[in-house]
């Protein structure tokens, strides 16, 4: 069973910053899918599919190494 999660993201205004995130979000254990609604000037929404829960540190901690920052999850 999967489990998916959807976070708000600031900061992201292109495709070089979707490819960041999703790059950074595929690295974190048991994650198996990202997809990105990019809204420039607002926060983007990041939807993480993983095989368990994830946790919103864990999360955040992959968001800003790669550049940006976690606003909330939804």
């Amino acid at each position: 069973m999967t489990h998916t999660a959807d976070y708000l993201v600031e900061g992201m205004t292109c495709s070089h910053c979707v490819s960041s995130v999703t790059e950074e979000l595929s690295e974190v254990a048991g994650v198996t899918d990202v997809s990105v609604d990019l809204a420039s000037g607002l926060p983007s929404t990041v939807s993480v599919t993983s095989e368990t829960p994830l946790d919103d540190a864990t999360v955040s901690a992959a968001i800003e190494e790669a550049g940006y920052t976690l606003v909330k999850s939804l």
